[in-house]
C-alpha cells in the first residue's frame, strides 16, 4: 500500500519528491481523482481548497477528476476512482468524511483500490487514514445528528495517528506543547507534522518528509 499523509498536500518540492518515488513513474503520466467531500460541510472562503487544486494543476498531471462520494452514486464514482492512479483526499471536516466513506461503501473498497493506487491525504484526508479519528475534535466539530461513537474508528491504513497544521496560525493551539499532552489521551503512537511535512509509506516502509516541523510522540 502507498499512501503520502500530509497536513496541507503537495506544499513544497521534498513532498512532490516523495510522490514521484512512490509513483514510479513521471507525474505527467498519472491520473488523479480530487476527493472534495470534506470540504462540503465547511463555510466560507474555499482558497486552501482551490490553492491546492491550483498546486495540482501546476504539476501536469495527466489528468484531475473531480469526483464527490457524497453526490454520485456508487457505480459512477467507483468507476471514475477505478480509472485513476492517485486518491487525493482533500481536507475540510473530518467526521463528514468519514461519515461518508462509510456510507457510500468506499471504506469497504478502499483496500482492493489501494492494492494499485497511491493514497494523497490533506488534513481530514489524513486523518481518516488512521486507526482512529477521535483527535478531530481538535480541529472540526462532529456532526451534531449523528451517533458520533460510529466515527470513533478511522480507515486504519496505518498504526498511528496523526495531528495536523503543527503551528499553523489557523489553528494557535496545535503546537508541540499541547499535543505532548494530548497525546496521552491515545493508545497509538502519533505524529504531528506541519503545512511542510508529509508521512510517506511504501508497504511496511514509513518516512517523514519534511522542509517544516514534525514531531512523533512515542507510547
Amino acid at each position: 500500500m502507498k499512501l503520502l499523509l500530509t497536513s496541507a498536500g503537495l506544499t513544497n518540492q521534498t513532498i512532490v519528491k516523495a510522490l514521484d518515488e512512490l509513483a514510479g513513474k513521471p507525474l505527467d503520466q498519472l491520473k488523479v481523482a480530487f476527493i472534495p467531500t470534506a470540504a462540503n460541510l465547511e463555510s466560507g472562503n474555499k482558497d486552501w481548497l482551490i490553492d491546492d487544486l491550483r498546486r495540482l494543476s501546476f504539476l501536469n498531471f495527466k489528468e484531475i477528476d473531480i469526483v464527490d462520494i457524497s453526490a454520485l452514486p456508487k457505480e459512477i464514482w467507483q468507476k471514475r476512482l477505478e480509472e485513476a492512479d492517485v486518491l487525493f483526499v482533500e481536507g475540510g471536516n473530518t467526521y463528514h468524511l468519514m461519515y461518508w466513506f462509510n456510507k457510500s461503501g468506499l471504506s469497504k473498497i478502499l483496500p482492493k483500490l489501494l492494492k494499485n493506487k497511491i493514497y494523497i491525504g490533506v488534513s481530514a484526508g489524513t486523518i481518516v487514514a488512521t486507526p482512529s479519528i477521535i483527535n478531530a475534535d481538535f480541529e472540526a466539530e462532529p456532526l451534531k445528528d449523528i451517533d458520533e461513537e460510529i466515527f470513533d474508528d478511522g480507515l486504519n491504513l496505518v498504526n498511528f495517528m496523526i495531528e495536523p497544521h503543527l503551528n499553523s496560525t489557523y489553528f494557535p493551539e496545535s503546537n508541540l506543547n499541547n499535543l505532548k499532552k494530548r497525546s496521552k489521551k491515545y493508545s497509538y503512537p502519533i505524529y504531528a507534522i506541519d503545512d511542510d511535512t508529509a508521512i510517506k509509506i511504501d508497504g511496511d516502509n514509513i518516512e517523514v518528509v519534511s522542509q517544516g516541523v514534525w514531531k512523533k510522540f512515542e507510547k
